[in-house]
């Protein structure tokens, strides 16, 4: 085994070896300080003493012993399964990056058949059900304008349909000609299916149609 390598005098702890480059947290013989304060396999503190009687204790028991703490005074190790801990220490770190959402947009007119609506709710529904956020596009053209109130209820009623799946963020919100407004999905297992069935295609979404809808 390597003998402990002698106290640098205090100064900075940060695991980095020559260069700058940074190898992780210390651990075994790599543990500097004159005094650690030592954390055993089962969590329990095992009190104050020199890396060198910790290390044995870890050795004994086929364990390794990391520092967890460098900053504090003293340093903080724990003894553990170092492959383990990585192990794990990966695991969190893959369910902790952010996932990236996709909205996806249906587009819709005033005066749009119950056919065609319906047929945009089918979408909307595996959209929200799949996890994408949803923008839903209401477009009035020339006089459609004077009826901005039946654009209102047609976007109102869009999200009523879609309640089992997804919320609204907001209000809808008149922006030029048209009206919109956005839905998050809801948690997982709160989402079911009303219009379509699990196994169905997931269609295109509008968002690169033109305004022929």
């Amino acid at each position: 085994m390597a003998t402990n390598k002698p106290f640098n005098g205090g100064g900075d702890r940060r695991p980095f070896g020559r260069g700058g480059k940074n190898f992780g947290p210390r651990r075994n013989e790599r543990i500097r300080a004159p005094k650690i304060r030592v954390i055993g396999a089962d969590g329990h503190q095992l009190g104050i003493m020199s890396p060198y009687e910790a290390l044995g204790i870890a050795r004994r028991s086929g364990l390794d012993l990391l520092e967890v703490s460098p900053n504090a005074e003293p340093p903080v190790c724990r003894i553990l399964d170092y492959g383990k801990y990585m192990y794990e220490e990966a695991k969190k770190q893959k369910s902790h990056k952010a996932v990236t959402v996709k909205t996806k947009e249906i587009k819709l007119r005033p005066a749009i058949e119950a056919n065609d609506f319906m047929t945009k709710i089918r979408n909307a529904e595996k959209f929200l059900f799949q996890g994408n956020k949803l923008k839903i596009t209401l477009m009035m053209r020339g006089r459609e304008m004077e009826y901005k109130e039946k654009g209102f209820e047609t976007v109102n009623r869009a999200v009523s349909e879609l309640g089992h799946v997804g919320r609204a963020d907001a209000e809808p919100k008149m922006m030029g000609r048209n009206i919109s407004l956005t839905m998050s999905p809801l948690p997982k297992n709160q989402r079911k299916l009303k219009y379509s069935g699990e196994l169905d295609d997931i269609p295109e979404d509008d968002s690169g149609d033109s305004d022929e809808v």
